[in-house]
């Protein structure tokens, strides 16, 4: 029986950090991997702190080859996309996000992980995050309406028990900034439009356009994921963490794809609103398998 890491269905917390870090020895990649499952969630009766902890594909099948799943590769070049659109591939070694409902306690929290890593691991990206009014995102629509119910998540994103990485799950991490100018000059009815949803309660519009936003990531054609996504940024820079989890990579690889344009041609109308700066795939393994690296 293995257990996955509690963090990643841990909703409803406000306070959010995610820590990407590179190894900067090769040849330590074991002591490293050690070092990072080692991580324990502070013991306080004030608020607590989730752990998702994950690793570059071919970093965890390096160390544990057994319990990694076959095909599962990291975010290791761009996405071309139509009239020039680029996705950027910026794939680190592993990520620790830190969710928790204090941001006091996730930042001592987050120091005391890259205390843990000096000497090991290079802290080269670093994103703070918070929910926006309950559900929604910085453009105003509510985020994740497709989601499974909490009950049916773990059969979406965690991979089943009888094969490598069981209750593991593969995660897709993006920061999408956006132009938040060019989008609220926009009527409300346009940007339904162009996200294929109302805006006030999201519900799908009946002839939403082949570009919308819906249109290009169904998840009744390319499979379910779920998304933890989070508004991130100040009031002049800012924009959304896509969060992603699902037990099969190839479906968020073929939603990346389909917003490109490399589907049908057509390219999600959110891309002219949005901009990918980064773009990583992390495994994140089982309770017990994080364990056995201690």
């Amino acid at each position: 029986m293995y257990t996955p890491q509690a963090g990643i269905f841990a909703l409803g917390t406000s306070s959010h950090a995610y820590l990407e870090f590179d190894i900067l020895d090769a040849n330590k990649c074991q002591e490293f991997v050690s070092t990072i499952s080692a991580i324990r969630e502070p013991r306080t009766t004030t608020g607590g702190v989730n752990f998702v902890i994950g690793f570059r594909p071919e970093l965890w099948r390096q160390i544990v080859p057994n319990d990694a799943p076959s095909g599962v590769a990291g975010f290791n070049k761009e996405i071309q996309g139509t009239e020039g659109f680029v996705m950027p591939g910026t794939q680190h070694d592993a990520l620790v996000w830190l969710s928790g409902s204090a941001y006091d306690v996730i930042f001592e929290m987050a120091r005391a992980v890259v205390r843990d890593l000096a000497g090991q691991a290079s802290l080269v990206e670093e994103t703070s995050s918070w929910p926006y009014r309950h559900d929604r995102d910085l453009t105003g629509f509510i985020d994740g309406s497709e989601n499974p119910w909490l009950l049916d998540a773990p059969i979406e994103a965690l991979l089943p028990a009888g094969v490598p990485g069981a209750a593991g799950t593969v995660l897709l991490l993006q920061k999408w900034k956006h132009k938040a100018a060019e989008w609220e000059a926009l009527p409300i009815d346009q940007q339904e439009r162009i996200m294929g949803r109302t805006k006030l309660d999201s519900i799908e519009l009946e002839n939403k356009p082949s570009d919308s936003h819906v249109a290009r990531t169904d998840q009744d054609e390319f499979g379910k994921i779920f998304r933890r996504n989070m508004p991130y940024g100040t009031v002049g820079d800012h924009g959304t963490m896509f969060v992603g989890f699902s037990a099969d990579q190839t479906r968020l690889s073929r939603m990346l794809d389909s917003m490109a344009g490399l589907v049908t041609g057509t390219r999600d109308a959110l891309t002219r609103f949005t901009e990918p700066l980064t773009g990583s795939y992390y495994f994140v393994p089982s309770v017990e398998s994080l364990r056995l690296l201690r």
